[in-house]
């Protein structure tokens, strides 16, 4: 995925950053992980799965 892209793009939920991981763009925030088929991001709500509970305490390690 460009980076440009990942810059640009926002959680439809909560409106804040995005982190990529594998094939997916997490938002700590709102606890969800969107997909991305075929290079593209699925931004829908209904499409992401709910972040476990280890998944979001990985991300926060990561940003301190």
């Amino acid at each position: 995925m460009d980076k440009r892209l990942l810059d640009i793009l926002v959680c439809p939920v909560t409106k804040g950053k995005l982190i990529k991981r594998d094939d997916e763009l997490w938002s700590r925030q709102a606890a969800l992980a969107f997909p991305i088929r075929d290079g593209i991001p699925v931004m829908l709500e209904e499409e992401a799965r709910t972040l476990s509970q280890e998944e979001i305490e990985s991300v926060n390690k990561d940003v301190r």
